[in-house]
């Protein structure tokens, strides 16, 4: 079982990430003080810390700088500040990701699961659902036996809808899972629209979809079980 080491003053936020991270399965070690935190650091193994950064009794990022020195676990810092300057200030004292407050508890989870899943190597060759077929390392998709023509975005929305089926994803969520880190940004209508052109390729019907559906006010949903092959 994973080891996480989480770090948060913010009682509510703590007992609610580590409420989730537990259901999903991993051993979280819960601190709200850098003391704790130190404490529990040098007493188990944790594969990866979530780091809030400022904190009662110091600082998270000196923290981070600290542990550095003996350990390569993955850390995602937490925190409030979204300035281009603390990010930068994040990564140089050692963090691996980012995420700013308010967060999306599913955006956080989503991180969380991909780096586990890229350090155990359980890159699924392929993912189906229903008359959907998702060829990941080759990506290819087909669709009632036919192979399907995607652009990179709906490629990678496909890509998140299948891995999370059934969890309700906001449009702010789905904005950044399809982050490019060369440069290319989508936004809010630029998420409709290839949920739309999507729909168009996989969907029996698009004015009644079975695969891809509006939760309102909320976002979207793949409203079919998927499974490993």
């Amino acid at each position: 079982m994973a080891q996480i080491l989480l770090l948060e003053d913010d009682e509510s936020i703590n007992r609610g990430i580590a409420f989730q991270l537990e259901k999903e399965g991993y051993d979280v070690t819960a601190c709200r003080t850098v003391a704790e935190a130190e404490t529990a650091f040098h007493r188990k193994n944790f594969q990866l810390m979530i780091c809030d950064v400022g904190l009662p009794d110091g600082n998270g990022l000196d923290f981070v700088k600290k542990i550095r020195e003996e350990s390569s676990l993955h850390i995602i810092f937490l925190t409030a500040l979204d300035q281009e300057i603390d990010q930068v200030m994040g990564y140089e004292a050692g963090g691996d990701d980012y995420v700013t407050k308010p967060f999306s508890l599913s955006v956080l989870m989503l991180k969380v699961s991909a780096y586990f899943k890229k350090q155990q190597g359980t890159e699924q060759e392929r993912l189906e659902s229903g008359n959907i077929c998702f060829y990941v390392k080759e990506m290819r998709v087909l669709a009632f036996g036919k192979e399907i023509s995607l652009t990179k975005n709906e490629w990678k929305m496909l890509r998140i809808f299948m891995e999370h089926p059934r969890q309700i994803l906001s449009k702010k969520q789905l904005l950044e899972q399809l982050f490019d880190a060369e440069g290319d940004f989508v936004d809010e209508n630029t998420i409709a629209v290839n949920i739309r052109r999507l729909r168009e390729k996989i969907e029996p019907d698009i004015s009644r979809p079975e695969y891809i559906k509006n939760v309102r006010g909320m976002g979207y949903l793949w409203d079919k079980e998927c499974r490993n092959a």
